[in-house]
């Protein structure tokens, strides 16, 4: 207020003091009205205020009372409602996996109930006969016990019983059901020393033993056929008495056209099929109508006991409707249509075993080939017209373009010898092109790429599975390359001799085997090459002493260079050596004599080794000296005996060679020091 008046004053220095004391008692009015104004506002907002305060102090004290109230609350849950909380999830947990554990055993109990009702019923079933229902209630029973065996308890104790139960009652049906079998199912066959005596075959289906409430026979075959095919042993079963009526009825009915089936009926004894013979019947060959005749008796017969119905005569019809066959098969059909390829490609099948036998035995057996021998090659029929004229043509150029003829032992194979397995090889070759002649088309084509396949097969085995043998034993290498060069000499005329007896296409050109010759030649020479490698290395080691030959007029040199060549330590000179090196083995210790008493040096005497290097060389040398190949070999022991120890492997290879004659025995020996 006091700057408001100076600046009042200020401002008006010229104003009257009176006017100025006026001014002032009137803005002093103001300023007090003012005030009041203030005191009023402010008494009225406290008075307003007042209540509010009161209100928020009340309401603070509520506050700290629910403050309180929630801190022991959340003392009271973190004491006692989460330990309760904890034990309360701890017992769920426990309740759950005890209810997963009554759920699991109420799961096995009730497999166990249906393994015992199963087997309950089973048991029933068998004594009553009724096979079907006992078989399905023994599968139930094994169902039910595969289903135990899922659990994680499986391990139990009672699974083994239930098991060896299920086991034992299995074979015991499997026993009535055979029972049954030999009961309703009867064979009358010839006796082992007897088998040509097919007309005492007999095949009884009876019905002896049928008693009142039991299913009649038929039916209880049928019955006994579906319970072996619901427990697995139907096709056991049905494949035994398939070969013995194949055996003794079918075949011979096949084969012997005298032959015919007879079925008879009694009552109380059941069906019987037997074999007669037909005396005023005097065919070698049944015809294929009466064959059938024979067959669908049999097979209807068979059909009436085992099945349920057969209509109509076709055989391959016969047989769908008496369910031999599906209903949808063809394969009989097919099969007869195509039975010279089923020939053929049995034929194929049985030639590239025989063959592959052949190339797998042994090459050392073999036989002299001169240039006289020859193969045997059969007489064919002479061929068609048309290939009569061809060959004429190709004949008439022929001599027209060579005008000088070659030798008559141009095209010999030179004296030799080849494996005894080749040249049947080569007899099993020609047989079956002998076959392919007068086949169809299919047959001999099959047949002649068979023959292909042979050399092919021989180019691929022979060199892989007598591999080791043809680097060992010289001479093998020697049989193999005359081997080879023996299947490329017949091989260039082979086709052609049988290429115009063959059918189409094989005799415009197809039926040729000269492709194959360079081969089999380069076959023959790289083995033959690879063993002229390996006595060549073993040449040079042997000579590896002889200086080169340089300077034999010295005696030393010459000596060395005799000795490079020869190589040969005697029996006798062998037997020397080991005398003289022996009694140095003896008697060279006894020269170690330190000590004056004798007995106090065999202890210096057994230490010769250190302080002779070569002492156990020597000695191993010795033994080397009076030993035979094998006792050498088991000392290497893969270079890790005592020779390997003493001795390199080309020390050891250069002693066998002297030592021993060169013989198979001795390169097997020599193959095994690496």
């Amino acid at each position: 207020m006091s700057s408001f008046v100076t600046e009042v004053l200020a401002s008006s220095g010229k104003l009257e003091k009176e006017d100025l004391v006026s001014k002032i008692s009137k803005m002093s009015r103001k300023v007090e009205d003012t005030k009041e104004e203030v005191c009023d506002m402010i008494n009225k907002r406290y008075n307003e205020f007042l209540p509010s305060l009161q209100a928020s102090e009340d309401l603070m004290l509520q506050v700290d009372e629910v403050s309180k109230e929630m801190d022991a609350l959340k003392a009271c849950i973190e004491t006692e409602v989460q330990e309760n909380i904890h034990v309360a999830v701890t017992e769920f947990a426990k309740l759950k996996e005890q209810l997963e554990r009554n759920t699991v055993i109420i799961k096995m109990l009730e497999h166990l109930k249906e393994f015992h009702s199963a087997m309950e019923k089973f048991n029933k079933a068998l004594v009553e006969k009724k096979y079907v229902d006992a078989a399905n209630n023994l599968e139930k029973a094994r169902s039910s016990m595969d289903s135990l065996k899922s659990w994680k308890t499986s391990e139990l104790p009672l699974l083994t019983v239930l098991g060896s139960e299920l086991t034992v009652q299995r074979e015991n049906l499997i026993y009535h059901l055979g029972d049954e079998w030999k009961r309703l199912v009867i064979w009358k066959l010839p006796p082992m020393k007897d088998q040509m005596s097919i007309q005492k075959v007999e095949l009884t289906l009876t019905d002896v033993g049928s008693k009142d409430g039991e299913p009649k026979p038929p039916v209880l075959l049928r019955c006994i056929l579906q319970a072996l095919a619901i427990q697995g042993e139907l096709q056991h079963k049905v494949k035994l008495f398939s070969q013995v009526l194949l055996k003794y009825m079918l075949k011979p009915l096949v084969k012997h056209a005298s032959l015919s089936v007879r079925v008879s009926e009694q009552q109380g004894e059941g069906t019987t099929l037997a074999l007669q013979c037909l005396e005023a019947s005097h065919k070698e060959k049944s015809a294929p109508s009466q064959v059938f005749s024979k067959l669908h008796l049999v097979l209807k017969t068979l059909h009436t006991h085992l099945a349920v119905r057969s209509k109509r005569f076709e055989f391959e019809k016969a047989l769908k409707e008496m369910d031999f066959l599906q209903g949808d098969s063809t394969d009989l059909l097919k099969y007869a249509r195509n039975v010279n390829c089923h020939f053929a490609s049995k034929k194929c099948k049985d030639v590239i075993v025989a063959a592959r036998k052949l190339m797998t035995s042994k090459m050392h057996n073999t036989v002299k080939i001169t240039p006289d021998s020859k193969l045997h090659l059969p007489k064919l029929p002479a061929p068609s017209s048309g290939v009569k004229l061809k060959q004429a043509a190709s004949k008439e150029d022929a001599v027209m373009e060579n005008s000088k003829q070659l030798s008559a032992w141009s095209l010999h194979l030179p004296a030799c010898r080849i494996s005894e397995s080749v040249q049947q090889l080569m007899e099993l070759a020609v047989s079956t092109l002998c076959e392919a002649v007068g086949s169809s088309s299919q047959s001999a084509l099959q047949l002649f790429f068979t023959v292909r396949n042979i050399f092919q097969l021989f180019y691929d085995v022979v060199p892989t599975y007598h591999k080791e043998n043809l680097l060992k034993f010289p001479h093998l290498a020697a049989i193999q390359h005359n081997n080879c060069m023996y299947l490329a000499h017949h091989l260039l005329t082979l086709g052609h001799y049988f290429r115009a007896h063959l059918p189409q296409p094989l005799n415009e050109g197809v039926a040729t085997f000269v492709d194959m010759v360079p081969g089999f030649r380069k076959l023959g020479a790289q083995c033959f090459l690879t063993q002229l490698n390996v006595q060549k290395a073993e040449l040079l080691e042997r000579l590896s002493t002889a200086h080169n030959f340089c300077n034999l007029d010295d005696e030393d040199n010459y000596i060395a260079a005799s000795k490079a060549v020869r190589q040969d330590i005697s029996s006798e000179d062998g037997e020397h050596l080991h005398t003289l090196c022996q009694t140095i083995t003896e008697e060279g210790p006894l020269v170690f004599i330190p000590v004056v008493e004798e007995s106090k040096n065999r202890k210096y005497q057994e230490e010769v080794p250190l302080y002779v290097k070569k002492w156990s060389t020597f000695k191993e040398l010795v033994i080397v000296l009076r030993a035979n190949l094998q006792e050498i070999v088991d000392r290497w022991a893969d270079a890790k005996g005592p020779l390997a120890v003493e001795f390199s492997s080309s020390e050891v290879k250069s002693l066998i060679r002297a030592l021993f004659q060169n013989t198979e025995r001795r390169a097997a020996a020599l193959s095994k020091i690496k």
